[in-house]
């Protein structure tokens, strides 16, 4: 039975890597199936890191009130359009 949700990748690691990352699995009692969860996970992890340092990289030359600022207008915009939305 094929997931529509899912897509099988076909990647290439070390074998230093594929031993680690077996073995951590195996150490809390997770199984074969479960390295495919683990990856995904890491790679979300990995997506939101990198989407986090490329904001940060984009506002390191703002000054903190001036972040705070821009916060408070983006969180009072955003709330406004809820308001709106559930009106």
């Amino acid at each position: 039975m094929t997931d529509d949700t899912t897509t099988r990748w076909t990647v290439s690691v070390s074998k230093d890597t594929d031993v680690a990352v077996r073995t951590f699995l195996a150490q809390r009692g997770m199984k074969k199936g479960d390295l495919s969860k683990f990856i995904e996970e890491a790679v979300r992890w990995r997506v939101l890191d990198q989407t986090i340092a490329e904001a940060r990289a984009k506002f390191a030359d703002l000054s903190p009130e001036a972040l705070d600022s821009l916060i408070e207008e983006a969180v009072t915009a955003a709330s406004g359009a809820n308001t709106k939305n559930t009106a």
